[in-house]
């Protein structure tokens, strides 16, 4: 069974999940030695059935909303099932693109681990991982069971964090991966894998009005939690969060338009796709404008011989 790198994502980042898919195509040594295939909340009919209700995420009770732009995250613990529970699969999120091979990931010794990923920066305790990119054994996740672990958010028995973090897996079952497998906001010459983490300033989306909700922290009166609920009550769900911001590393922005526009000369994203995404506001408005000045990543590449 080839191995397979699934991009999990939703509407609203879709353009980012073909560019990303390409990405792993593009820099493939061996053509055709693994798929890549998108993951689409559109796809688990589930999921309607949640809308509006409460799940558990960091102690607190918060409504579930399809339309959040991070509504995908949990489609990171779909792969084994989708899969069979065979063989390898690399997960990534939509706003991770591929720079260097990738074949070198796929076929790392795993030294018995099940999970592969980088440790998360900033995270509470040492044994908190990056979930955003993972080398998956699928056969030893028969846990992972996509639709009855959703269900236990809204039952109250497991917390969105918790599961993100990977602290419901037994630390022994993962393995670290270099962080230059999941770059966090760092595009550098030994970068394989750059991930914009930074949501504000994720490069497509450059002066849209913010569209996803900031965490809160548990303890009802915690102040940033009497502030959005404050800031929702008289404004909506995303009132008040302003506008998304130019990325402050010129090089990542024209990582992603170089990217875009090979994949609109291939016919992988078409203009009339980014027209309606730009309609949506799920595109900056000028990204057309930003794609026909971009110089191609073989007329400049990247970093200087």
């Amino acid at each position: 069974m080839k191995p397979c790198i699934f991009i999990h994502t939703n509407e609203k980042q879709i353009i980012g999940a073909l560019v990303s898919k390409y990405s792993f195509e593009r820099f493939a040594s061996k053509q055709g030695a693994f798929d890549v295939k998108l993951i689409d909340t559109r796809d688990f009919t589930f999921f309607k059935d949640y809308e509006g209700k409460k799940y558990l995420r960091d102690g607190l009770h918060r409504e579930w909303l399809n339309e959040d732009l991070q509504s995908f995250t949990v489609l990171r613990f779909a792969p084994p099932e989708l899969m069979n529970y065979e063989g390898r699969s690399v997960v990534v999120d939509p706003d991770v693109f591929c720079v260097s091979d990738v074949i070198p990931l796929l076929e790392r010794d795993m030294g018995g681990k099940a999970v592969m990923a980088r440790k998360r920066k900033g995270g509470s305790k040492d044994s908190d991982f990056a979930s955003s990119v993972m080398l998956l054994d699928n056969a030893k996740l028969k846990h992972w069971q996509m639709e009855k672990n959703f269900a236990e958010m809204f039952a109250f028995k497991r917390d969105y964090a918790d599961w993100i973090a990977l602290k419901l897996e037994a630390e022994s079952t993962i393995g670290v991966l270099e962080p230059t497998w999941n770059d966090f906001d760092r595009l550098a010459p030994d970068t394989r894998l750059i991930h914009n983490t930074h949501r504000k300033t994720q490069p497509w989306k450059t002066g849209l009005p913010v569209d996803y909700r900031p965490p809160e922290k548990a303890g009802s009166l915690a102040p940033e939690n009497l502030w959005h609920r404050l800031r929702r009550s008289l404004f909506g769900e995303y009132g008040f969060l302003g506008q998304y911001k130019k990325h402050p590393d010129s090089n990542q922005e024209r990582l992603f338009f170089a990217l875009l526009k090979e994949c609109v000369e291939k016919g992988i994203v078409t203009k009339d796709m980014i027209k309606d995404q730009m309609t949506k506001n799920h595109v900056r408005h000028d990204a057309l404008d930003v794609v026909a000045r971009t110089p191609t990543l073989a007329e400049r590449p990247l970093f200087a011989a």
